[in-house]
């Protein structure tokens, strides 16, 4: 490709046409994740202590955003980037993402009947759990697609990747 070709266009123009749903996808995986292990996480342990729906799922939430992170950090770190700024790049990156994917897959437990009262040994919490992440993926991808092209989110990130 000729660099003369793109004259007139801007970074962001030009990542934009550059970004694939599969770049998206990838990015979108990574934070459910982080997003899913910190969920169930928080799901085991407010169940363990008897906690209620409110606290148990508000702590599933903190971890879900604690583990999606922590993912990204870890990487970055890998990278020999600073705590610091690697922190940052990290909380650019994810927290639209982590954002809409709790809002969507919280939103599907919250209005799935009898979702809210399943416990961890009931099959539908594992179902409802699965399809809340499903669509929280779906609905996400275009997200990380359109942040991405953008030179924002998971675009971020990929300067330091090798």
């Amino acid at each position: 490709m000729q660099h003369d070709a793109h004259a007139g266009h801007t970074h962001d123009q030009h990542m934009g046409s550059n970004v694939t749903w599969r770049m998206a996808a990838q990015a979108t995986l990574h934070c459910l994740t982080g997003c899913a292990i910190g969920e169930v996480l928080g799901m085991i342990i407010g169940t363990a202590l008897g906690w209620g729906n409110m606290p148990t799922m508000a702590l599933a939430i903190v971890l879900a955003f604690a583990f999606g992170y922590a993912l990204t950090l870890r990487g970055i770190l890998r990278a020999g980037v600073d705590f610091r700024t690697a922190f940052r790049v990290a909380l650019a990156a994810d927290t639209l993402s982590i954002a809409v994917m709790e809002l969507i897959d919280n939103g599907v437990i919250a209005l799935w009947p009898g979702a809210m009262d399943a416990h961890l040994t009931d099959a539908m919490f594992w179902w409802i759990l699965a399809l809340a992440l499903a669509a929280a993926f779906v609905i996400t991808t275009p997200v990380n697609k359109w942040m991405i092209g953008r030179g924002k989110g998971h675009a971020v990130v990929h300067q330091y990747h090798h």
